[in-house]
């Protein structure tokens, strides 16, 4: 086991990484304060795990919660399904709420931990790639209007993240492809060497070698980690996490997230971030093309064949990012060297948009 730590001063916690976690009691005795545990799952993870956390909680009181599996049901009306589990189970603010999934469900949790009796305790179990790599570490929790993705939220940060990365074993393709997205991301934004490791070992990573993925999984960590110690709320640098991202979340935005897993749409925003970059005069075309050449060969798609550039652009119009009506992206200077502006020219951002939608 491998341990990293979200430096928060109060608020810090580990990252244990490893083989086989959920089954540790000796673990969970350290790390989980709480004697009454809401787990949170969902129909797909439940089956494969729930029972072997439900061991490793004992003595404590265990009760779980399972909510529908995908992206369309990450809402205010499933968060209010696990505050009802809450009062029923006459939960006090000394309880612990534990998210057994991928990021929807890591979202809900965690928003439902932050808002129950105005705060308590939450726990990151993470078993998809996407959520070990990046969405149980920060603190960022919520649900998605029909409006913007993640529009409705909290910042609450885990008293621990445990990511076993055995559950990746039973992850479906599509889903360990979706996550390479995210730590493709993190090459990008600062660290060219990885990236440079990642387009060396894409297909060791596809084939679901246990060695490479532990490896990004570290690193990946490491890297958000680092950020959010420096930038908790997302008032600097931790905004370079968002890279293509403010296009991601608008074509999730416009299909009713039912077309797009999350890392499906932030590898094609990274394509179009590089384009956009490209486009500004920032980013070379060999860059350009490495980013392009990486998303593809990941899997991930690099074109959008049902989302209108005029759609697109209105859901950008309401991201998070947005100050004084402008919207600002992450771009890059090249390869691990992302910035955020909203300087830049809009008929560039028009083109860059025509280009990759359809």
């Amino acid at each position: 086991m491998e341990t990293l730590r979200v430096e928060l001063g109060s608020r810090s916690y580990p990252i244990l990484i490893g083989e086989g976690l959920l089954g540790e009691r000796a673990l969970f005795e350290q790390h989980v304060r709480a004697r009454d545990t809401l787990v949170v799952s969902d129909t797909v993870v439940e089956p494969l795990y729930l029972e072997a956390l439900q061991a490793s909680l004992e003595p404590r009181r265990v009760v779980a919660t399972i909510l529908p599996e995908g992206e369309s049901h990450k809402t205010l009306a499933n968060v209010a399904r696990i505050l009802d589990v809450l009062v029923a189970n006459r939960f006090g603010r000394d309880c612990a709420v534990v998210a057994l999934g991928g990021g929807v469900v890591g979202d809900m949790a965690g928003f439902a931990a932050a808002t129950y009796q105005r705060g308590v305790d939450f726990v990151q179990l993470p078993t998809t790639l996407l959520a070990q790599v990046d969405s149980s570490v920060g603190g960022k929790t919520g649900v998605n209007h029909p409006g913007g993705k993640n529009l409705i939220g909290a910042f609450h940060q885990p008293v621990a993240v445990v990511a076993d990365t055995r559950t990746l074993a039973t992850l479906p393709a599509r889903e360990l492809r979706a996550g390479l997205a995210e730590v493709i991301k993190y090459g990008l934004i600062c660290d060219a060497e990885f990236f440079q490791w990642l387009e060396a070992h894409i297909e060791e990573l596809l084939a679901g070698d246990a060695a490479a993925l532990a490896r990004v999984i570290r690193r990946s960590c490491e890297i958000k980690a680092e950020i959010v110690g420096r930038d908790e709320r997302e008032r600097g640098d931790r905004a370079l996490l968002n890279l293509g991202h403010t296009f991601g979340h608008a074509l999730e935005s416009a299909t009713g997230y039912k077309e797009w897993l999350h890392g499906e749409a932030v590898g094609a925003g990274l394509v179009m971030a590089a384009g956009m970059s490209r486009e500004s005069g920032y980013l070379t075309a060999e860059d350009q093309g490495r980013v392009a050449r990486l998303v593809a060969r990941a899997g991930l798609p690099t074109r959008v064949a049902n989302v209108k550039p005029d759609a697109a652009l209105e859901h950008m119009r309401i991201d998070k990012k947005v100050q004084a009506g402008r919207i600002r992206l992450v771009l890059l200077r090249g390869i691990g060297s992302a910035f955020v502006t909203a300087d830049y020219d809009e008929p560039s951002l028009h083109r860059t948009l025509a280009a990759h939608l359809r």
